[in-house]
């Protein structure tokens, strides 16, 4: 019995973790970190994909209105927003995804990216 609970613990978790990913149908190859942390609440997501077109949840917006449109959304003052870029994306389009979410007084902004698989053995 022990080792079932330790299954449905670990599905548990790792369906924690996916779940806000899964919301968006937008196919994005976020890059892969040793750090990450379980996503615990409902924000806004804002996607870049790898042709560098930018979405609002699963609706194309452009860059330049992105800020408006999020603000439209927000309902609470600090509230954050979820950040999906893929990997291949050059860092100065990210930058300047990054920028204009700043300009537009968004400063809780969180990088999604997927844990590293487990290395065998242990190290």
């Amino acid at each position: 019995m022990v080792p079932f609970i330790d299954v449905v613990l670990v599905l548990l978790i790792i369906f924690m973790i996916t779940a806000p990913i899964l919301q968006s149908s937008i196919e994005v190859d976020v890059p892969k970190t040793k750090m990450t942390h379980e996503i615990t609440e409902q924000k806004i997501v804002v996607t870049m994909d790898k042709n560098q077109l930018v979405y609002l949840g699963n609706d194309p917006v452009n860059v330049h209105d992105l800020g408006s449109k999020i603000q439209a959304k927000i309902k609470k003052p600090n509230e954050g927003i979820f950040l999906r870029c893929d990997r291949t994306v050059p860092f100065g389009a990210f930058a300047t995804l990054m920028d204009t979410l700043r300009q537009s007084g968004i400063s809780n902004i969180s990088i999604v990216t997927e844990p590293l698989p487990d290395r065998p053995g242990g190290r």
